[in-house]
């Protein structure tokens, strides 16, 4: 047999009315469950503990009276959920409904307990009155000096933003005349860079030019080498000027970066100083006043004075730092300018004079050839009357060589014994025999003139194209070279002025 729950605590109305704990709402029932806990485990150490338990034990041992239950509606069995804890009152599985109520005692107990809360509330009341009123007025005297003490504060901050404010101001003017310079050096660079393309124009038409020389002229002379230097230094100059160029433009970019980071912190000091100038003035009789309470509080990205100085400190010694930059790179336009332009006199200066010797050198050789030709005309002249004397010395001996050999042919003609090699036809035969052999070395001294005043005459046209090439040097690089390199830009141009 199941033994008997202990007394518990009074039970809701609900269950008393017998509503099913399984129609009940859960969080009400869990509620209500664990007040009867709470209160069963206030009494259990009271002297009715044992009473309660000894009915309890009497009612589970008797059997449940029966019950008249309509036909037409079935019978419901509500299951009544397990209070197995430290503080249930029985720890056992009850079914059906239970009803409850307070003892005597309780009720007794409970008008005690709230008299005794009426008294000690009284004298709380009396106490929270007399604190009130000291609270007041400790709350208005520490109200007026902290009001104090904040427009103390204000007027001590607005030095230290007056102090800044007139730093960056010096700096945006700094920077402002700063990049104007540095923009008037730019254009110097600009125009130094664009008289460079005249010298380069006129190095590259002389190397062109003396390319239509004809050979033995066409050489790798004083003259080509030095406007090679010439052209090869104008490239260098170009890039060094549009390397220059690009750094102005970027620290000119740099001094406006900055100077617009200053104007800005400027801009947010002038306007701090303004709201703070404000503030200070505000008292409790300004009627433009209000209650915010959503900016009574710390944001997470405010500054901190230290940072706060800091910033813009840093701003100052950027914008200062890029100022000298500034200053100095102003410094190396002038000096990179002034360096160009004394190279590219220099160079040209060089070129002109490698001309001059080159012009000497063709006018020596130029009048050697024609004095070589002039004598080489005259032997031509003298190879050719030698050559008509040594034709009509050979045309001279024919008459005695016909002669000797007519008298020996006759000879020949002689009758028997009469055919005799007498002292008369060995001197015939000799006479032919030596006027043969001079007549060949006639003939063969006659070839020897002929072929010398071959010979004279081809180094005749030699010297005459020699000549001819000689002038053709001359003319480029007296007429065409250095008649160009008249227009040279002079230096105050090459100086980007």
């Amino acid at each position: 047999m199941t033994p008997a729950a202990p007394h518990s605590a009074p039970l809701p109305p609900d269950w008393a009315s017998g509503v099913p704990l399984s129609d009940a709402p859960s969080g009400r029932i869990r509620a209500l469950i664990g007040r009867g806990a709470a209160q069963q485990g206030a009494r259990r150490g009271s002297a009715g503990g044992a009473s309660a338990i000894e009915q309890a034990k009497a009612l589970t041992s008797e059997k449940p009276a029966p019950q008249s239950v309509p036909v037409s509606k079935p019978r419901k069995v509500c299951e009544v959920a397990l209070n197995t804890g430290p503080d249930s009152s029985s720890g056992l599985t009850t079914s059906g409904f239970r009803t409850a109520k307070y003892l005597t005692h309780e009720w007794r107990q409970s008008n005690s307990d709230l008299y005794n809360k009426a008294f000690p509330g009284c004298e709380r009341g009396e106490c929270n009155r007399a604190e009130s009123k000291e609270l007041s007025a400790h709350a208005a005297a520490a109200t007026q000096r902290a009001q104090q003490s904040s427009t103390a504060a204000l007027g001590q901050r607005l030095p230290d933003i007056h102090f800044w404010k007139s730093e960056l101001q010096r700096q945006v003017e700094d920077l402002d005349a700063e990049t104007g310079l540095l923009a008037a050096q730019k254009l110097r660079l600009e125009r130094a860079l664009d008289a460079t393309s005249v010298p380069y124009a006129i190095a590259t038409d002389n190397l062109q030019c003396r390319e239509r020389r004809q050979p033995p002229d066409l050489i790798n002379d004083e003259v080509e080498q030095e406007l090679l230097k010439e052209a090869e230094l104008i490239r260098n100059i170009q890039e060094l000027l549009k390397r220059t160029l690009s750094q102005a433009a970027n620290q000119m970019r740099l001094n406006r970066d900055h100077k617009e980071i200053c104007e800005m912190d400027w801009s947010d000091k002038v306007e701090t100083y303004n709201i703070d100038d404000k503030c200070e003035r505000y008292c409790n009789e300004n009627t433009n006043i209000q209650f915010h309470p959503s900016s009574v509080k710390y944001e997470e990205s405010a500054s901190t004075p230290e940072t706060w100085a800091k910033f813009t400190h840093d701003n100052i010694y950027r914008a200062e730092r890029e100022k000298m930059a500034s200053i100095n790179l102003r410094a190396l336009i002038d000096s990179i300018l002034h360096d160009v332009s004394e190279d590219l006199r220099r160079q040209c200066a060089a070129v002109n004079e490698a001309f001059v010797r080159c012009c000497e050198e063709l006018d020596d050789a130029k009048h050697n050839l024609e004095h070589h030709l002039k004598n080489l005309l005259k032997e031509i002249g003298d190879q050719e009357a030698n050559i008509a004397a040594l034709k009509k010395v050979i045309k001279d001996k024919e008459a005695p060589m016909k002669v000797a050999q007519t008298r020996l042919y006759d000879r020949s003609f002689r009758p028997n014994v009469e055919l005799c090699r007498d002292e008369a036809q060995f001197r015939l035969i000799s006479e032919v025999e030596e006027l043969t052999e001079t007549i060949e070395s006639l003939k063969q001294k006659l070839l020897e003139s002929e072929q010398s005043l071959k010979n004279l005459e081809d180094t005749w046209v030699d010297l005459e194209k020699e000549i001819a090439v000689k002038r053709n040097s001359i003319f480029i690089d007296r007429q065409k070279c250095m008649a160009h390199r008249v227009h040279y830009p002079v230096v105050v141009k090459l100086a980007g002025y």
